[in-house]
């Protein structure tokens, strides 16, 4: 089962977080969420469920910088 463990603003900021995931040893996905063509465009960072809390630790320090 996958989970989400963040929701970045954009495609670029999504890239960055998944490269910081993954160098931790964490596979993450990511899925567009909202209108394709509006300003509302979202991007989910998803993670298997076993890793979410690594996950987030992850992201804690990574957004921290």
């Amino acid at each position: 089962m996958m989970t989400v463990v963040y929701v970045a603003p954009s495609k670029t900021i999504a890239e960055r977080i998944r490269s910081a995931l993954e160098r931790e040893g964490i596979m993450a996905v990511l899925r567009e969420s909202g209108k394709k063509n509006s300003a509302r465009l979202t991007v989910e960072i998803i993670v298997p469920q076993s890793e979410a809390e690594e996950a987030q630790a992850v992201l804690f320090h990574a957004l921290q910088r």
